[in-house]
């Protein structure tokens, strides 16, 4: 009961420590991202006004946006506005940290005489092109994005195990050395290359055996024009594109994990007691062999996103890739800072999930982190 309690206890700071571990790290992307875009040789107020070049106008877009304010001022009030929990004025309208109700979708909870705490959504500033808030643009591309990444990524997981496992149990063998050859051959295929060789060979070359398209997005309009209908034949090649990377690497790191547990003296304990073959490897060998897999698919994901770039605009998959090649286009800086910040969010919390996770299938990682 003792030992239980123990455990219990050092699995919470386990978690607490990875949770203030991922908040340094976002705070440090934050201050990163702020800094680069705000000493980069552009003129947000510019960008905004185009071709209209009157000064009166520029210099109220610059006080607007805060421009005309000490570089340290406009870090905090950019902190403030991410925060959900965030200080703003309340009646000084000229003030940069004013509480605009079409910035924000807040809740009031500790009011004081011209201020207020509230509690709110973070805001990520306006795009200088649509004048939309960058969470809503972030909000309608991302889900694209991660439905794109999930497929993918499951994709690689239960493909490359099941590969991966094969390939130990029938080690050497025609069946090993191909999969051995064609792992080498997805680790060296850049993203962008293989989207362009997939959509050639299987969405032209072989259309009327597959009945893919070169393009698609999650959704498609019917022949008439009339509306839109959800269309998975599209997420097919950009997800099976996306996945040759960390397949290969699944294969890999399962095969050669399996035949290091598969070594172990606890593994042969259990065939001189006469367990079932299959039971062995399903039982006691995959748990323990899937840490390095988990590890190191939680590396990957950094790296599968930013292939995602690539896989999207080719295929016209309209998620973020496509949202941040255009906002680059356009030097529309507020949603490339936004998008950077939306995926290391993303992935922070992945991480974490992943190193609780990694704690759990290993209990000695409580203990030495």
């Amino acid at each position: 009961m003792y030992f239980c309690t123990v455990l219990d206890l050092t699995m919470l700071l386990f978690i607490l420590k990875r949770i203030l571990y991922g908040f340094l790290l976002m705070l440090g992307v934050i201050t990163l991202v702020f800094f680069l875009f705000t000493v980069l040789p552009s003129d947000p107020a510019r960008m905004i006004m185009g071709q209209r070049t009157d000064i009166a106008t520029e210099e109220a877009i610059r006080k607007e946006m805060g421009l005309d304010l000490p570089i340290g001022v406009q870090y905090l009030a950019y902190l403030n506005d991410l925060s959900p929990i965030s200080w703003h004025k309340t009646k000084d309208k000229d003030s940069f940290f004013y509480l605009n109700p079409s910035n924000y979708h807040y809740i009031s909870f500790l009011s004081f005489e011209n201020s207020s705490i509230v509690l709110k959504k973070p805001f990520m500033r306006r795009s200088y092109q649509s004048k939309r808030q960058v969470i809503d643009i972030l909000s309608e591309a991302f889900p694209k994005t991660a439905l794109l990444a999930v497929v993918s990524i499951f994709f690689a997981i239960i493909v490359g195990i099941t590969i991966g496992v094969l390939c130990a149990v029938f080690k050497g063998s025609w069946f090993d050395k191909i999969a051995l050859f064609f792992s080498v051959l997805g680790m060296s295929v850049p993203s962008f290359f293989a989207a362009i060789l997939f959509a050639w060979v299987f969405a032209f070359l072989l259309a009327d055996v597959t009945g893919l398209s070169m393009f698609g997005s999650l959704y498609s309009v019917d022949n008439y024009g009339s509306g839109q209908f959800l269309d998975l034949r599209n997420l097919i090649l950009p997800a099976i594109t996306l996945g040759i990377r960390p397949l290969a690497l699944v294969v890999e790191l399962t095969k050669n994990s399996v035949l290091d547990v598969l070594s172990q003296d606890y593994i042969r304990t259990a065939r001189a007691k006469g367990l079932p073959y299959r039971r062995i490897l399903v039982k006691h060998t995959l748990k323990n062999a899937l840490n390095p897999v988990v590890t190191a698919i939680s590396g990957w994901l950094a790296s599968l996103l930013a292939g995602a770039v690539f896989v999207e605009y080719i295929f016209d998959w309209k998620g973020m890739g496509v949202v941040i090649v255009d906002a680059l286009d356009k030097y529309d800086f507020p949603v490339v800072m936004g998008a950077l910040l939306y995926v290391s969010i993303i992935l922070v919390i992945i991480n974490i999930i992943v190193d609780i996770t990694y704690g759990w299938l290993d209990p000695q990682v409580k203990f030495t982190s």
